[in-house]
């Protein structure tokens, strides 16, 4: 990299994006690790399809994690070719530069700026990627590439092969005969993060809290859903965030049983809770945070027996989340305390144990309890070791959020309990020393909520 580079900007597109030494080095040391990881495979990923909205409006472009991950490269058509051991291990084809277009849709790096910016070891112009593949995969005989993502890839890619095989027999040189899941290598490094990555996700969640608590003040009976979405954005954006990390959920009173409820168009009740899940997406890592609170800024004694039952569940689950122990023994912490809950309520009767393994629950809390969170808010990484659930390990971010959510027809459940959804959720690192919340700012206890609600805090 120039020394020069450190201080380039450029803006493309709605991001404004520092590319200074520290802020590159980041995906290059993540980059050198999967690498390491291939072995003496290759690794071909493609950037993100656009998305095309309506007429010739285009939703704002969103690059692939796992290309983001390996090389900070944000704009579209763009693939990477990474080969361990290669005296150009890291290859970039990206759109070229074109003053004509940059005029419309901004400035582009081109292949000069892939290896002078985001350290490139050579760039194409995307348009010679075709010609030049076949000869820069021999010498491999296995590929790390995931199939059945999208058809033109996957064909390139198979022509790609098929014509390296015909040059290898030719010069002698190995060729592709092996393919591996790309998701299945790289997604175990991004299950654990890096201090860097760390702190990244911490200002994302720092930004979540000025959101969630902006739209706490400005909660107030006759407010409608959207009202509060709009102070999430303002927030998040404000602050320096790219935007939310996934759609905001704003639901009060019954919309908040909807699990994935997004309309955000109906006003606050009087008498209602308002159930929020938004988080902040900073430097492409998101925070994923809900909070449920009373409109008028009161828990009725009902809403206050149900809450209680969450945060009881969530706070059981916290502690759980320790080095050694499970994903599965989290979910466990919260089945186990939410039973308890409905049967001292009234939702269930019988033996504990019994109406956990009849799974009895579900009719009120359907969902997990946890999900990695990192670049993607449902990150990656999988969920299982060896036939057994993913033990925890230092480095592992993920979501804590119990919820229970009664239809306001529904007969089986005491009337007072009824038309209420509840979720409470936090962003939690493991560590060696135990679970830290990096999200406890956010005011969360009933007394916290009405305190701060009433101005108090």
């Amino acid at each position: 990299m120039r020394e020069g580079a450190i201080q380039t900007r450029y803006f493309m597109g709605n991001y404004f994006i520092k590319l200074g030494y520290f802020f590159m080095q980041r995906y290059h040391d993540q980059r050198n690790r999967f690498l390491k990881k291939l072995g003496e495979d290759a690794a071909l990923l493609f950037s993100a399809p656009e998305h095309h909205r309506n007429g010739d409006a285009e939703y704002p472009y969103r690059q692939s994690s796992d290309l983001i991950y390996l090389t900070g490269w944000i704009q579209p058509q763009a693939v990477v070719l990474l080969r361990p051991g290669a005296k150009e291990p890291f290859i970039m084809f990206v759109q070229p530069k074109e003053p004509s277009r940059e005029i419309w849709t901004g400035i582009r790096p081109g292949p000069e700026g892939a290896v002078e910016i985001y350290g490139a070891d050579a760039a194409y112009p995307i348009s010679e990627l075709k010609k030049r593949i076949p000869a820069l995969l021999q010498g491999y005989t296995g590929l790390h590439y995931d199939f059945g993502e999208n058809e033109e890839h996957d064909s390139l890619v198979r022509k790609a092969i098929a014509t390296a095989r015909k040059l290898g027999k030719d010069n002698g040189m190995d060729v592709p005969n092996r393919i591996c899941s790309l998701a299945h290598t790289l997604h175990e490094l991004r299950l654990i993060k890096s201090e860097d990555e760390i702190e990244v996700i911490k200002k994302a969640a720092s930004i979540t809290k000025d959101a969630h608590c902006a739209a706490m003040k400005a909660t107030k009976p006759g407010v409608y859903e959207y009202e509060l979405e709009a102070e999430l954005l303002y927030h998040f954006r404000k602050n320096g965030g790219s935007g939310p990390g996934y759609t905001p959920i704003v639901g009060g009173g019954a919309n908040a049983v909807i699990l994935h409820y997004i309309e955000n168009d109906s006003p606050l009740q009087d008498g209602d809770l308002v159930c929020i899940d938004a988080g902040c997406e900073y430097e492409w890592y998101t925070a994923d945070v809900t909070r449920t609170w009373p409109v008028n800024g009161t828990f009725t004694p009902a809403q206050k027996e149900l809450y209680a039952a969450v945060l009881t569940a969530q706070e059981k689950s916290i502690q759980a989340s320790i080095v050694g122990n499970s994903f599965m023994d989290i979910h466990y912490a919260t089945v186990r305390s939410l039973t308890q809950s409905m049967i001292r309520l009234g939702f269930l009767e019988g033996d504990v144990e019994e109406l956990i393994e009849e799974k009895a629950y579900k009719e009120w809390y359907m969902h997990g309890t946890s999900h990695w969170l990192g670049m993607d808010v449902h990150d990656v990484g999988s969920y299982a070791s060896k036939g057994s659930s993913m033990p925890l390990d230092a480095g592992m971010v993920l979501t804590i959020e119990p919820g229970l959510y009664i239809a306001a027809d529904d007969e089986r459940v005491p009337i007072q309990y009824r038309g209420m959804g509840i979720r409470i959720e936090d962003d939690i690192l493991i560590t060696e020393d135990g679970p830290v919340i990096l999200t406890e700012e956010i005011p969360k206890s009933i007394e916290d909520i009405e305190s701060y609600m009433k101005g108090q805090v």
